[in-house]
């Protein structure tokens, strides 16, 4: 009994991997390899489409971005704008309405209770 039972321990060292896997015959092998290509290739779907989540998440950050930053400089063209009404007003009541800056005694403080 005991000639047996080393044969059959022995016997099973001397597997391939292949023959331990149940993979005898070449048709067994090619569906195992492509088992493994659409493995991979669901494995590159995966990252490639956490890929494309995270590059439009931060495109969606950037025209977020964009978008106060054009805010701003409608504001500084506003501002500006304004600056630029200020002087030409002044030069205009000078110029047209012959308007000038009253004396300072000639200025009379109101005062509202």
């Amino acid at each position: 009994m005991k000639k047996s039972a080393s044969n059959s321990i022995n016997s099973k060292d001397s597997l391939s991997v292949f023959q331990w896997a149940g993979i005898n015959r070449p048709s067994s092998l090619v569906l195992v390899c492509i088992l493994g290509l659409v493995l991979g290739t669901g494995l590159s779907v995966v990252q490639t489409t956490h890929d494309n989540r995270f590059s439009f998440n931060k495109l969606q950050e950037l025209r977020a971005q964009a978008n106060e930053l054009d805010v701003k400089w409608g504001q500084l063209l506003l501002e500006q704008s304004t600056f630029g009404v200020e002087g030409r007003i002044e030069s205009k009541a000078i110029g047209q309405l012959q308007m000038r800056v009253p004396e300072i005694a000639r200025i009379v403080m109101v005062k509202n209770d």
